[in-house]
């Protein structure tokens, strides 16, 4: 079988397993104070430009997002999010797990816009009834967004304005950034998320590693404690070197961006071979994930040989259907795919 079913079916990069087994039997402490740790959480700072910044190891996306969002929310708080946003549709009601509710606001292309976020905050607080109602106590984004769509420098910074006006953290999961940094399409940098956002995570899992995810807290605004409430919330490793050795890696020698990179372009040649065969997509994504309509027939004849994700009907006798490419796609991997299309 071939598989582009996601980002995260194959383990880890081959440079990032070998400095596990280099390290492997190093005793070292625990719960991420080793030397391994320290040194990933320096070179983050470094790439991110941001030399405060506070950076938290945790184990994957659902425990990071649910973690970070319930240590910034008060008790009567809820998070505002597209719609379509991951921690709306795919976290399995683990923000609200936590007692803080999702507010969904409209999305166009996966992505919050800021004027309809503007209006949603101030038809809040017009309300004379706010003060009996769940408040908006943070703003989540996802970069890349669930359908693999990008925000631009102009949007995001129009975002973090009306943040900053109605004093919200703006948190960005970035589970696939590493694809969003590298797209060809984008303007937005690393030093530039960290300057606009309050709260983000650099994905490990997605990109390249076994697992983990990086917290980076970038205005002296990490919660006290943070520790302690991941620890709360199962999200803590107790062999937190596996996670610091893994990030050191991938922020050694420019491994991350070269991971993404690569992803794109197999991502790229994807979106041009189905181009070529005249396939319609859904979309425009111009990140590692492209979706295609297919007619159920060709889905179905697909599924012999191919692995791949089912995402919506397209009308009665079709479907979009998610195609991923990652770190390890190999250019053999779209060659068979072309023979089957």
């Amino acid at each position: 079988m071939i598989s582009f079913e996601s980002d995260y079916t194959t383990g880890a990069h081959p440079k990032v397993l070998q400095r596990l087994i280099e390290t492997n039997l190093e005793p070292l402490n625990g719960y991420g104070a080793d030397p391994y740790c320290e040194s990933a959480r320096r070179k983050i700072r470094e790439a991110c430009e941001c030399p405060d910044a506070d950076v938290h190891f945790l184990v994957g996306g659902t425990q990071t997002n649910s973690t970070v969002i319930a240590a910034l929310l008060r008790d009567y708080e809820g998070v505002a999010a597209a719609k379509t946003g991951h921690v709306s549709l795919h976290e399995a009601g683990a923000v609200e797990y936590t007692g803080h509710k999702v507010l969904e606001i409209p999305q166009e292309n996966g992505k919050i816009q800021a004027d309809v976020l503007a209006d949603y905050l101030a038809a809040f607080y017009a309300d004379e009834a706010h003060e009996h109602m769940v408040f908006p106590g943070m703003v989540y984004i996802s970069h890349p967004t669930e359908y693999g769509t990008l925000y631009s420098k102009a949007e995001l910074t129009a975002i973090a304005e009306i943040c900053r006006k109605y004093e919200l953290p703006l948190f960005l999961d970035g589970a696939r950034l590493g694809y969003g940094l590298m797209s060809r399409q984008t303007d937005l940098t690393l030093p530039d998320i960290a300057r606009l956002c309050d709260v983000f995570y650099i994905g490990g899992t997605k990109v390249g590693a076994l697992c983990g995810e990086a917290v980076v807290f970038t205005k002296k605004n990490a919660p006290r404690h943070f520790m302690t409430i991941t620890k709360q919330h199962g999200a803590l490793l107790a062999k937190g070197r596996l996670l610091g050795i893994q990030f050191d890696a991938l922020f050694t020698d420019g491994l991350y961006f070269e991971i993404g990179r690569h992803a794109i372009d197999m991502a790229e040649k994807l979106k041009r071979m189905f181009a070529e065969k005249g396939y319609e997509f859904f979309m425009d994504s111009p990140t590692n994930q492209q979706f295609v309509i297919l007619s159920n027939e060709k889905y179905e004849e697909l599924k012999r040989s191919v692995v791949m994700t089912w995402w919506e009907p397209y009308g009665d006798d079709a479907s979009v259907v998610r195609f991923a490419a990652s770190w390890s796609t190999t250019e053999e991997d779209l060659a068979a795919l072309e023979k089957l299309l």
